[in-house]
């Protein structure tokens, strides 16, 4: 494991998690209700904000190097909000609760600000795009990074370099093995092999009748990273590539800068009005559906490509993962496990490159898995031709019993072990995943997803208010709440330009950043 037996670093992994969930109604409805006062300001609060709508929470731990402690914090925000939510419930699955049409889908307000106005006529740029309805799925990322000492172990033992380029290099290597492989991830956490039929209202599906108000396919696994959910059909016709920072940067430029024709036909801009930021194949960089992103945390008004342009990557942050609808904060402490060690698995594993062939068979093994995970039968492509999926998830997970192995030897104990084995028992038993327990619930109680998703989010709302926050964590978040109004007022008495310079701008720095 070139060189890092025994190493402590590897107990001093990073990683942070953001959890997206919709607020519903005690009858399973969305929450037309504004983003709760007790909450603060979404567009200052470090830890809670709002997604896509309104009625989108997006909860936010900070960096952490033990993965019980950032489950931890993610639990406590989420504590903090169902106390504080009233009536209201947190829907528990990725795909949404029963919704009416999509003007009832309230889009993201942030107050009076450019920063503010940006971000909402982002999402209004969502909706004419994808549809709003589409934008309601949520999901779980989980961010993580390299600890210094590794890096510096790494270097010696390879007779290179620890500084940024050659961390930017063993980042997007990590990338590279990780769209090769992310198929797994999808198999053994997808939590969403079933719909809401309102879900699917003017949409082109294959989806077969679980019963009147639920659709599903036999062997799905996450439909929210399949055609219905976080996939364009535009975009898959752009290849990003992976193999340098300076190549991912060229690859980007041209979706970020080159009108598009079909958004050009949307318009930017009706009177005073904006439809969109640009009318470009990406208006931001975050409209890019990957299932892993290369991350830089960007300076106040600095693009996400610049940011990583200036001073490199410093984290990545997985995309794919369902939130777990059995499970109170959406992942379990043996979720973020195993995220360590596969995320390790990948960084650690040789990879000079992705083809433009490579980078077709990641998605078309992703849509396969999507769709049949679940099928023992199932086959999916390798370099060297169809392999079936059970081998080559085996395969994988064999080579994370030693990545495993020596995380434990960092920790002590045989947490990372064990985690692999659980996941090893997925594999050989497909009813053990959490797309199956779910289809399974629903056929054996004859209950839609729209009745068994509002009966975990009750369930989950008693667990959340059984138990109290100390004091000081509830001066904790009361104080972030306060604060993030002082500074969303701070934002809004900075502004110094018209909404029009603000933007021109933020766009200048593609090109001149």
């Amino acid at each position: 494991m070139r060189g890092l037996q025994g190493n402590p670093a590897l107990a001093q992994l990073n990683h942070g998690i953001e959890r997206e969930a919709l607020r519903i109604t005690p009858s399973g409805s969305l929450a037309q209700t504004a983003h709760p006062e007790a909450f603060g300001s979404p567009l200052t609060h470090p830890s809670i904000t709002t997604d896509f709508s309104e009625a989108q929470l997006e909860l936010i731990t900070g960096v952490h190097q033990d993965v019980e402690s950032c489950i931890l914090e993610l639990a406590e925000i989420h504590m903090f909000i169902h106390h504080q939510l009233e009536e209201e419930l947190l829907w528990p699955a990725s795909m949404p609760c029963g919704i009416s049409n999509e003007s009832t889908i309230p889009i993201a307000r942030y107050g009076r600000s450019n920063a503010a106005r940006f971000k909402e006529i982002y999402r209004e740029g969502l909706g004419h795009r994808y549809g709003r309805v589409m934008q309601t799925i949520s999901g779980i990322h989980y961010n993580f990074s390299i600890p210094e000492a590794i890096w510096d172990v790494l270097a010696k033992v390879d007779g290179t370099s620890s500084n940024q380029a050659a961390r930017n290099d063993g980042y997007l290597r990590l990338i590279r093995n990780f769209r090769k492989n992310s198929w797994l991830l999808i198999y053994l956490f997808g939590a969403s092999p079933a719909v809401c039929a309102s879900f699917l209202r003017n949409k082109e599906h294959n989806l077969q009748r679980l019963d009147a108000s639920t659709c599903y396919l036999p062997f799905a696994t996450s439909l929210r990273m399949g055609p219905l959910g976080y996939q364009s059909k535009e975009q898959s016709l752009h290849r990003v590539v992976y193999d340098s920072l300076p190549k991912f940067m060229n690859s980007m430029v041209p979706v970020l800068t080159q009108s598009h024709s079909r958004y050009a036909r949307i318009g930017i801009r009706d009177g005073d009005e904006y439809n969109q930021l640009t009318d470009a194949l990406l208006q931001v960089e975050a409209e890019l559906y990957a299932t892993i992103r290369a991350k830089r945390k960007a300076q106040p008004g600095e693009r996400a490509l610049v940011a990583l342009r200036r001073r490199g990557i410093e984290y990545v942050e997985v995309r794919c993962l369902d939130a777990d609808p059995f499970e109170p904060a959406g992942i379990s402490v043996n979720t973020a496990r195993f995220m360590d060690v596969f995320l390790l698995h990948s960084f650690l594993s040789s990879n000079e490159g992705e083809s433009e062939a490579q980078s077709v068979r990641n998605l078309e093994n992703q849509l396969n898995t999507v769709h049949s995970g679940r099928d023992p039968e199932l086959k999916l492509m390798a370099s060297d031709g169809p392999r079936k999926f059970v081998n080559w998830a085996r395969e994988i997970l064999d080579e994370c019993v030693e990545v495993a192995a020596i995380i434990d030897e960092a920790n002590g104990g045989r947490d990372s072990r064990s985690v692999v084995e659980q996941q090893i028992a997925k594999v050989k038993d497909v009813t053990h995943t959490p797309a199956a327990r779910l289809h399974r619930l629903m056929v054996d109680r004859k209950q839609p997803f729209a009745s068994l998703g509002l009966e975990l989010a009750f369930e989950h709302h008693e667990t959340m208010m059984q138990n109290n926050l100390s004091k000081e964590r509830q001066g904790h978040f009361e104080n972030l709440a306060r604060q993030s109004v002082i500074d969303r007022e701070a934002v809004e008495a900075s502004d110094e330009m018209s909404f029009e310079e603000y933007l021109a701008d933020y766009l200048s720095l593609r090109e001149h950043g």
